[in-house]
């Protein structure tokens, strides 16, 4: 039984590796610059673009929080910890037994 089923298998494995080379083979893609590994040319005018857009980023992110620092950080006073009572900081009171 063993052997009927292992020689079936066999012949289906080599009708898949005979007949279809093309599955074995990588699809080649010329859509774009393969960079893997190496360095991209860019134009000069992408450069300056790239680095304005940037600089222009980085303005608004620092801008922002010099100005408006409480969107970060919220709008509201810290609470004080030396106000909270045990029951809200989950320690049982000392009466109790273990």
């Amino acid at each position: 039984m063993l052997l009927s089923r292992g020689l079936s298998i066999l012949k289906s494995t080599s009708r898949l590796t005979n007949g279809n080379r093309k599955v074995l083979q990588q699809i080649k893609r010329n859509s774009h610059e393969f960079t893997y590994r190496s360095i991209p040319k860019y134009s000069k005018d992408q450069i300056i673009w790239a680095e304005a857009l940037g600089g222009m980023m980085y303005w608004w992110i620092f801008y922002n929080m010099w100005h408006e620092f409480g969107h970060v950080v919220g709008e509201f006073p810290y609470p004080e910890p030396s106000n909270w009572t045990d029951e809200e900081l989950g320690i049982p009171p000392d009466d109790t037994e273990f």
